[in-house]
């Protein structure tokens, strides 16, 4: 099994920072995802990152990467997990909104699987932490069709990682501390997950 980490956006991207400037999240977004992927590998799990520039790599290019792995390993041996940090507002200002969320397309697909296993893995590591969910359809991931986990041919889920629009927040997302907390809760839910 393969597990792709896509780092979510560019240094190109319009606005996805805090308000305060200190919070790009083109720049987060990598590092945990070279913490995801080191972690991976220490654990003797095959992992590859999707993008190692920094500029905005469109979704169209990420996709025709994953699928390209896709295609030469299997769709049933790859699985992507698209890492981002969340945004109640445009930037201008400091939110209220809060909390860790994963999503998955529409329907019921072997990505609700993969979200359910990151969920009791963030639900374990972050229990002082709001963790939203949508149990609508009878499951905790939320759905939507973004392009990413759309158009990629293999199970995909889209992370959002709390809130840096929210002051607190982004200051704790801020932290080393926080960072590796982060990622190690995605690691042990993908760990989860190839268990199963």
């Amino acid at each position: 099994m393969k597990v792709l980490i896509d780092a979510g956006h560019g240094i190109d991207t319009p606005g996805k920072r805090s308000p305060d400037g200190k919070f790009r999240e083109y720049l987060w977004n990598r590092e945990i995802a070279d913490l995801v992927f080191y972690g991976l590998l220490g654990s003797g799990i095959s992992a590859q990152l999707v993008v190692k520039e920094t500029n905005d790599v469109s979704l169209r290019n990420r996709v025709n990467r994953v699928n390209t792995v896709c295609n030469k390993e299997g769709v049933s041996n790859v699985i992507l997990v698209s890492i981002h940090s969340n945004a109640a507002g445009n930037g201008s200002a400091w939110m209220n909104a809060k909390g860790w969320s994963c999503y998955t397309t529409k329907g019921v697909t072997k990505s609700d699987t993969i979200a359910e296993c990151l969920y009791d893995a963030f639900e374990a590591e972050f229990k002082d932490r709001k963790i939203r969910k949508d149990m609508s359809d009878g499951d905790r991931d939320w759905e939507e069709n973004f392009y990413i986990i759309q158009k990629s041919k293999c199970p995909a889920v889209l992370i959002e990682n709390f809130f840096y629009d929210n002051k607190e927040e982004c200051e704790w997302l801020l932290k080393d501390e926080t960072k590796e907390r982060i990622a190690l809760a995605i690691v042990k839910g993908i760990k989860r997950y190839l268990k199963r």
